[in-house]
């Protein structure tokens, strides 16, 4: 079987834009949650959120092209050249060899909400005046835009595709991507996610279930993953885009590899739109798909990247999952939730969350679960508070859990250049 490997990084992160400050961030144990200032959030429940400090001047967009292409549009723009210019691929890309999978829950949110706006008089006209609409209105209206600006400005002519599952997005693009490759379809994929959901109708949708949090007094704490404390998930923002390559097409051009994407499942729980299970059996499932297909027992995971969202449910379930998939090994492996840091980027988190796992292969480090203080008795297991972690890691286990029941879980191992395919 044809093995993939990640030799291109770029992301655009709550605190920071580059993989330099996003795992600076990370290991710091720094969270970048504070008030909303996208938009006027007085009125509503929630009003925190971790927000990207993104210019888009800063990063080579004219003012057209920043009217033009939509907040998540440009985060996964500057993060794909970004990885392309990690991997140093780009003069050995074969067009109709190289693809794009890209993750996003909600798409062009930002841009349509912004225009319905524009067009219903803030609301106030049943009747929308098309007229005052943007002539690249039908863009934000489809996600598969996103991809497609990717594509075009990549120059890729492989398959190129549009994931969206909510919450696991970012992962299944990945594993998209790196089945691809597998099967022979593609050489190079650009894959990974972006959302930009700060939005007055996104916070409006999580207010009206009250699954994000409302200590708006403190968001810089507001996150707390498996904290006995915790009262829901903070929102946030961003992207990640990696380059895959087939492992010895990588290897002839003596390419720096991150990791190696040894295996990927998904289940669903066919049970509830936001609803969990608490034996976590579903994820738990795709946990040991996932190590199936990476031939790897569970006592090789040294450490889990964890969807840890800070919701009392979410964090019960997963815990009971891990129990499951990893028996007596769950108690042994330090398990941690960037969220905690970055917020919820919705598709986009499990990209980024890809991409820190990668990083914490490469620099020997687990990244902490910041604000916990207080861990949940239900929630026993080793949650790296606080403080990164020093620690050699050869596999690495990230799960994503999003609404509608999708369960996610990739394995990550350090690469063996050495090894034959």
């Amino acid at each position: 079987m044809k093995r993939v490997v990640i030799t291109g990084m770029g992301v655009v992160a709550p605190g920071g834009v580059g993989a330099k400050a996003f795992w600076e961030l990370l290991t710091a144990g720094r969270t970048a949650t504070r008030e909303i200032t996208l938009f006027d959030a007085a009125p509503y429940r929630s009003r925190i959120a971790a927000e990207a400090d993104f210019d888009p001047a800063e990063h080579g967009f004219d003012p057209a092209e920043a009217e033009r292409l939509d907040r998540a549009a440009q985060f996964a723009l500057v993060a794909a050249r970004e990885a392309l210019a990690d991997s140093g691929v780009q003069d050995t890309l074969d067009p109709s060899r190289t693809g794009v999978s890209l993750g996003s829950a909600v798409g062009c949110t930002t841009g349509l909400d912004t225009e319905y706006a524009v067009v219903s008089n803030s609301g106030r006209d049943w009747a929308v005046d098309h007229d005052r609409a943007v002539p690249h209105l039908y863009d934000y209206f489809v996600p598969s835009s996103l991809a497609a600006e990717v594509a075009r400005a990549a120059g890729a002519q492989g398959p190129v595709s549009l994931v969206s599952n909510g919450c696991t997005s970012g992962l299944d693009a990945i594993g998209y991507a790196a089945e691809l490759i597998r099967e022979g379809s593609a050489d190079v994929m650009l894959t990974g996610a972006t959302d930009a959901p700060i939005s007055p109708i996104t916070v409006a949708c999580f207010d009206a279930i009250k699954a994000t949090s409302p200590r708006n007094d403190d968001p810089a704490t507001a996150s707390r993953p498996f904290d006995r404390t915790r009262n829901g998930f903070v929102l946030g923002e961003g992207s990640a885009v990696l380059v895959l390559e087939e492992f010895e097409r990588a290897r002839r051009r003596g390419a720096p590899v991150y990791a190696e994407i040894s295996g990927f499942a998904s289940r669903s729980n066919a049970y509830h739109m936001t609803g969990l299970r608490t034996d976590g059996r579903e994820m738990a499932e795709a946990i040991r798909a996932a190590l199936d297909e990476a031939r790897l027992d569970r006592t090789a995971v040294g450490y889990v990247n964890a969807h840890g969202s800070g919701t009392r449910q979410n964090d019960r379930h997963e815990t009971a999952a891990l129990k499951r998939s990893l028996g007596s090994h769950a108690h042994d492996v330090p398990v941690s939730s960037i969220k905690s840091m970055i917020g919820h980027s919705l598709g986009a988190i499990g990209s980024l969350e890809v991409a820190a796992s990668a990083l914490a292969i490469t620099h020997h480090t687990v990244p902490p679960t910041a604000n916990l203080h207080e861990p949940d008795p239900e929630c026993d297991l080793d949650y790296t508070p606080n403080t990164a972690r020093e620690q050699r890691t050869d596999t690495v286990l990230s799960v994503g859990s999003g609404f509608g029941g999708f369960q996610s879980a990739i394995v990550l191992t350090r690469p063996r250049l050495a090894e034959a395919a």
